[in-house]
């Protein structure tokens, strides 16, 4: 029976182990010996391309920038909307709670379209200037003319609630008696927030940190439709196709892969590897102070500012798709649905669901068996190295998804896999290995908070491991099991990176491949494309809801280095 356990074990380490080798570590490294080696020695060349191309350099300052402003602005954002939720009692908190969850439903991508029909020359709000006779016809103002901060503006109100997750799952692990020690010790104010409050929620804030900078630097879709291009994902995106005759994408690759694993690492050594398991028994909870008529309106007040701006994008985007024409007025001129319905009859657009919807369930099927494995591993065995999967699973959440599909098509081109004659498998790996760490963490929190003496007690009244893990386990972490599925395909069905690199052909396009072909088309490609933006967002309102029922506050903690 050991014997047969071992054997059991060594092959599903063997099937963990040669998965991430192939389709996480070796896109890598393949990557990496392309940008050293120039006609079978090494060199570094194409990494002094880099900087001495003003080009380039300028792209990968322009990349870090957008980076850390949006970081800094969510942090901000984050920090002070969950110390609102947390620390203070006031009337709606509730739904308020849920309403910052809203700006997570519309990735910026899709947003931007909207933000353009809102800002644009002729736009909505230059349309509203000109009718009260504020401003020139002839002499609009060009909101747009600055696409940097566009996208480090739309990007912010995208990001900022994964830092509010991050941070008000950072505040449930006060306890709060620490800072009551630190008042009757005679710390107030700053001296309190610097020496107790904050060196406790630091790793709540290094965690969303990451990620936000991570998303922010690497993302692709958003800069697309600005038509800012001199950042770094824009300039990996066109050297897809160069790949065999400008290997300095490989170089560009290697500097974005250093820039977020610098990032990424010494978070992981300085914050610990398994935050989100942490349980604490018997700790008491910070009572929530009632505020005054004054504070309440600045609260409020501070809310609406922030939810309006970050909902701008789902409302326009719900404006152009239900509009026939919307030109020099600040509202639709003429109302349809007819463009929900083209989304079902147009060809590209109907086919790009279906292929969605059959890659999001087929990369969340290998999400669940492949997390599941590995959940189990970590929190049910006493596996040696179980760190180094652990940081193996997490390190998705560092590759960008722009890098490991640049990799994907180097590496497997003329292959079985070659993206350029079937994307479908690659497109499955990608989003599945992009989704797992969420899957992982999910799973884990709910094997960690069962009781081991239930599983202990089916094994003594005689069941198989299998039948202990159909009958008590399963049934015990089945809210998590959900939960984390409904968050893996629907954020798989939103994914931009992957798509728009990995789907070269038009019958393999995914939903946000096709919004992308379909916003240059004539006529009514907008129209259908934000309508395809809007059953995006329904789908993941309807994701983020059942999820954070399912999961409560373990949602938060999902989103973590």
């Amino acid at each position: 029976m050991i014997l047969q356990k071992r054997f059991y074990l060594a092959a599903t380490l063997l099937i963990i182990v040669s998965y991430f080798a192939i389709f996480l570590f070796y896109p890598l490294a393949f990557a990496l010996v392309k940008s050293v080696i120039v006609r079978g020695h090494f060199s570094l060349s194409f990494f002094y391309f880099l900087i001495q191309n003003p080009i380039m350099g300028e792209a990968i300052l322009n990349s870090l920038l957008i980076g850390v402003w949006v970081t800094l602005l969510s942090t901000i954002i984050g920090y002070l909307s969950a110390v609102f939720m947390t620390r203070f009692s006031f009337y709606g908190k509730t739904a308020l709670g849920a309403l910052l969850m809203a700006p997570m439903v519309l990735p910026p991508f899709v947003g931007a379209i909207g933000i353009k029909q809102v800002f644009g020359r002729f736009g909505m709000i230059n349309s509203f200037l000109i009718q009260l006779g504020w401003m020139d016809a002839h002499n609009p103002i060009p909101w747009l003319s600055y696409p940097f901060w566009g996208v480090v503006i739309l990007e912010t109100l995208h990001l900022f609630p994964i830092m509010y997750l991050n941070i008000m799952a950072a505040f449930a692990l006060i306890d709060p008696t620490l800072e009551e020690a630190g008042r009757g010790l005679g710390a107030r104010g700053w001296s309190l927030f610097r020496t107790i409050t904050l060196p406790l929620l630091l790793p709540g804030i290094f965690a969303g940190a990451a990620i936000v900078f991570i998303w922010a630097f690497t993302d692709l879709g958003t800069p697309l439709i600005f038509e800012f291009r001199n950042v770094v994902p824009v300039q990996i995106f066109v050297m897809v196709t160069q790949q065999t005759e400008n290997p300095a994408g490989y170089a560009l690759v290697v500097v974005v892969l250093l820039a977020t694993l610098a990032l990424f690492l010494p978070g992981r050594m300085l914050f610990g590897r398994k935050r989100y398991s942490i349980i604490s028994y018997g700790r008491t909870v910070a009572e929530a102070r009632k505020l005054s008529f004054a504070s309440r309106v600045a609260i409020a007040v501070f809310f609406l500012v922030i939810l309006s701006l970050a909902l701008i994008p789902h409302l326009s985007v719900i404006l152009s798709s239900v509009s026939r024409t919307w030109f020099l007025t600040v509202l639709p001129e003429e109302w349809t649905l007819d463009y929900f319905g083209k989304v079902f009859n147009h060809q590209l657009a109907f086919l790009s669901i279906k292929n969605s919807v059959f890659l999001s369930a087929m990369s969340t099927g290998v999400d669940l068996i492949l997390g599941g494995t590995i959940a189990f591993l970590l929190a049910r065995s006493r596996l040696p190295g179980r760190d180094v999967l652990d940081a193996v699973t997490m390190l998705p959440l560092a590759i960008p998804g722009v890098i490991l599909a640049f990799g994907y098509v180097g590496c497997f081109s003329g292959t079985a896999l070659d993206p350029r004659i079937n994307p479908f498998p690659l497109l499955i790996i990608s989003y599945s290995i992009r989704r797992l760490p969420l899957v992982v963490r999910a799973l884990y929190a709910g094997l960690t908070q069962i009781d081991t003496t239930l599983e202990e007690a089916a094994a003594g009244l005689g069941a198989a491991p299998g039948t202990v893990m159909r009958t008590v386990t399963l049934p015990l972490i089945l809210a998590n099991i959900i939960g984390a599925s409904i968050l893996a395909f629907a954020f798989a069905v939103l994914e931009v990176s992957d798509s728009l690199i990995l789907a070269m052909q038009e019958k393999f396009y995914p939903v946000t491949k096709a919004i992308y072909m379909l916003l240059g088309r004539l006529t009514d490609g907008q129209a259908v494309a934000s309508a395809m933006g809007v059953l995006g967002m329904i789908l993941l309102i309807a994701a983020l809801i059942t999820a954070q029922r399912l999961l409560g506050r373990k949602m938060g903690q999902m989103f973590q280095t």
